[in-house]
């Protein structure tokens, strides 16, 4: 029950009195004492380890995560982005093994029809002429349980629901001074509980094997490839499916300024013309490392940018008497146009990636010629243990791929492709975010539809990233 708190025990003038006092305490008193700066761009495609992941939050986020508003990981669970490379067993492994679950090979035969169903549902004729994002949410929850632990529709509880746009508000509203981010934050903590409860009962029923189809759930792969060990627990696994919310709130943002740059009117002409371009010629047929939709895709995502940066915190010189926590913002839009990395950066220009060096090619050689005694990061594998032949490994610099049946699925590795961060905190979630992009645009393509900016007296403002809220304002036709 919200308690109010008195006026002698509550800032005068700052904030509401009806803010309650755990909840200034926990989150508002953190954010107004925590400072985020800027970082370089980087010339390599990986971060220092003196730039740590470990508890690399926004401090005012803690009890979106944790019951007593502050990390307890050895208790509650913790999610690899959370973890200082030291921390993370030997040679990156719970990355490792996030990443053994979205391999390109199960995207293809296991997720792909899911992503399929949902962008059937967005693009429904009965859609056609709404705002988009709001058509977006009410099928996105659905999509991201069911990948997570195979539940849509009645199979997730009303309290999940309400965790999830609770989550979701407080990423994308940012503020917690604001009575809407209060609300939002409370609703994420009056159901967290419940979130938890159910996902231990359906990650107890995938290894129990009465989920059906349990193979096209990330859990599984979790459990088979992590074996419930120190580096990936149960409690982790149930850590990490609520905490994806912050590693997919880019596909939103993703979706809808893709639909901007390609309106008819008011868009981009040459990202559309690369469109149909890339559509016309065999988008899907693999021409060197990456097919022309890869690259298309891959191209967006590099000046698109949904992701800002990769936070990092750092050991303290010196602390003022004011800044309870400091973090380092590294940069990815700033970083991704960098002429140092690209000739023309600014052009939309999808071929660059023909020559670009990946995974595959950032080797021990590839690491001398940069000037380096050796590799930063030691190659080393981790095979899965899920039935597939084949392997999660690393480059050079720490980015992390996999092999299946021998057949290597490389990411760029290169600083200048920076959306989904660099090196050994590469966003596990690359392969799965990519495909549901191209995904988007195959439904486009096949639909012939466009898109264009809707006269509304008032948009909806719908939060779609951590401090990222759109005007709900675009729109979608069928062909005629």
């Amino acid at each position: 029950m919200q308690q109010e708190t008195s006026r002698g025990t509550c800032p005068v003038g700052l904030l509401p009195a009806t803010f309650d006092a755990e909840y200034v305490a926990g989150a508002v008193a953190p954010f107004l004492l925590s400072s985020t700066y800027v970082g370089e761009t980087p010339s390599l495609p990986m971060i220092d380890l003196a730039l740590s992941k470990e508890k690399a939050v926004p401090p005012q986020l803690w009890g979106l995560l944790y019951d007593d508003w502050e990390p307890n990981p050895e208790e509650e669970g913790v999610t690899v982005f959370m973890q200082g490379y030291e921390n993370r067993g030997p040679n990156n492994e719970p990355n490792k093994i996030s990443v053994s679950a979205v391999t390109p090979d199960l995207i293809a035969t296991k997720y792909r029809p899911k992503l399929v169903r949902f962008y059937e549902r967005l693009f429904a004729d009965s859609n056609a002429g709404k705002p988009l994002m709001g058509c977006y949410f009410d099928n996105y929850y659905d999509l991201y349980w069911d990948l997570h632990v195979g539940a849509t529709g009645d199979a997730v509880p009303n309290e999940v629901r309400q965790f999830s746009a609770g989550f979701n508000g407080v990423l994308g509203f940012k503020f917690p001074t604001s009575d809407l981010v209060r609300d939002y934050y409370m609703q994420a903590r009056a159901t967290r509980e419940a979130l938890k409860e159910w996902l231990h009962t359906r990650v107890q029923a995938i290894i129990d094997g009465t989920v059906k189809d349990a193979d096209t759930t990330f859990v599984y792969y979790w459990l088979k490839n992590g074996g419930q060990g120190e580096h990936f627990r149960r409690k982790d696994i149930v850590f990490e499916c609520f905490h994806n919310f912050l590693a997919f709130s880019q596909w939103g943002n993703m979706v809808y300024h893709t639909a901007e740059v390609l309106q008819a009117h008011g868009g981009n002409p040459e990202v559309r013309a690369w469109f149909e371009k890339t559509m016309l010629s065999g988008p899907d047929q693999t021409d060197n490392s990456f097919t022309p939709l890869d690259r298309f895709v891959m191209e967006l995502f590099r000046t698109l940018s949904p992701n800002a940066g990769s936070l990092s915190t750092f050991q303290p010189r010196q602390q003022s008497l004011s800044g309870e926590s400091s973090n380092i913002y590294t940069p990815h839009l700033s970083t991704s146009m960098d002429p140092r990395h690209w000739r023309d950066p600014q052009a939309f220009d999808p071929d660059r990636y023909l020559s670009a060096p990946t995974t595959v090619d950032n080797d021990e050689h590839r690491a001398a010629q940069a000037g380096l005694a050796r590799c930063p990061f030691p190659k080393e594998s981790l095979g899965f243990k899920d039935g597939r032949n084949g392997e999660v490994t690393n480059s050079a610099f720490g980015a992390v791929y996999g092999v299946v049946d021998g057949e290597p699925y490389p990411v760029c590795d290169t600083a200048g492709y920076a959306p989904f961060g660099f090196g050994y905190r590469r966003c596990a979630g690359e392969y799965l975010t990519v495909e549901f992009v191209k995904e988007f645009l195959r439904a486009v393509w096949k639909q012939k539809l466009t898109f264009e900016k809707l006269d509304l007296a008032t948009a909806a403002k719908v939060p779609v990233n951590p401090g990222t809220v759109l005007d709900d304002n675009i729109g979608f036709q069928t062909a005629a």
